[in-house]
């Protein structure tokens, strides 16, 4: 297991806890460049009036909401910076916004969607008129939208009629616009559609073979500073990290490197205060790694001892009260099941 797939998911906490936060982009042959709206299929099939989610919205007034949340969303608050207006009142959508939505929505499963939009409507009675109307219509927009979406996804996944997988963003940009207008649809998705056109100039950069290495490099780099600089920021503390790997490996590849080396390499790379909490990850990993190993190794001599079924169970659950905390011995369970 290498440094980086250990890492990466606690170094973007660590990260997070300083301001910092890095950013995966989705792969670069999933997006094609657009072709015109004419040649795509706008919008899906139509449903039946009494289906459509919007609807939803000012019935939902009538059901109940009780104070517990979700089980998801315990410990949790809505995202805040969502109520914004301007001087005559008007509802300013956000990325903000979108998030109080999604908020609720990402725990359809646990609530039925009628309780969620309730939830919804009751944060959306907060803002003043005409804002609290104009955030009403724009969460109806938004579920017929997310409901287009489903369909989109269906009829590109079985070829009904869409024009094919390699049109889906471009045909999602129209889609989102189609049921949002064009200022809501800029506010709640610029972020990611601009990282959409990037991999569709990454991918067909990258696709070039009458381009020298100098100039595939000089297109790439002119194509990210169209970024967002959120996003731009985002892949420099990606990469940063990426760079740090391959330095420590190198550096614990030789035997006469001091630990202290290594501190220095942290600090320079992070600073001081991302490289201490770095520091007791790594020790952690370490411990971990250590245990682990002399487990297996001695999980392994049982497996070769015979033992009944029975025995062969207790004995193994002895081994892991030695080396492991109740709490890892979850992970160790489903570590030794796809072994």
């Amino acid at each position: 297991m290498t440094f980086h797939r250990r890492y990466l998911p606690v170094f973007v906490g660590i990260i997070a806890v300083v301001g910092a936060a890095a950013v995966i982009l989705r792969p670069a042959d999933q997006t094609r460049a657009p072709e015109p709206a004419a040649s795509r299929a706008l919008p899906p099939k139509a449903v039946d009036k009494a289906t459509i989610p919007s609807t939803l919205v000012e019935s939902a007034p009538a059901a109940s909401v009780p104070e517990a949340l979700p089980g998801s969303l315990e410990g949790t608050r809505p995202p805040g910076g969502w109520d914004r207006v301007d001087e005559a009142g008007h509802l300013l959508p956000t990325p903000a916004l979108r998030g109080l939505f999604e908020y609720y929505l990402a725990t359809l499963g646990e609530e039925f969607l009628p309780q969620l939009v309730a939830r919804i409507r009751q944060r959306l009675e907060t803002l003043p008129e005409p804002a609290r109307g104009e955030a009403r219509q724009l969460l109806g927009d938004y579920l017929d939208y997310k409901l287009a979406v489903g369909q989109l996804e269906t009829q590109v996944g079985s070829g009904a009629g869409i024009v094919g997988a390699e049109n889906a963003l471009a045909t999602m940009r129209d889609l989102r616009r189609q049921y949002l207008g064009e200022v809501a649809a800029d506010a709640f998705f610029a972020r990611e559609e601009a990282i959409d056109r990037y991999q569709t100039a990454r991918r067909e950069i990258q696709a070039r073979d009458d381009l020298t290495d100098a100039q595939r490099q000089a297109r790439l780099q002119a194509a990210e500073a169209e970024l967002p600089e959120s996003v731009r920021e985002a892949r420099a503390e990606s990469r940063k990290f990426v760079d740090y790997e391959a330095q420590l490996q190198a550096l614990q590849a030789n035997p006469g490197t001091s630990q202290a080396e290594i501190s220095q390499l942290r600090e320079s790379t992070f600073g001081a205060e991302v490289a201490e909490r770095l520091a007791r990850v790594e020790a952690e990993q370490a411990d971990w790694d250590r245990r682990w190993t002399d487990y297996r190794a001695d999980k392994a001599r049982l497996d070769d001892a015979g033992l009944a079924a029975p025995e062969q169970q207790e004995a193994v659950q002895h081994l892991r009260d030695q080396y492991f905390s109740d709490q890892e011995q979850v992970r160790v369970q489903a570590l030794d099941s796809i072994r």
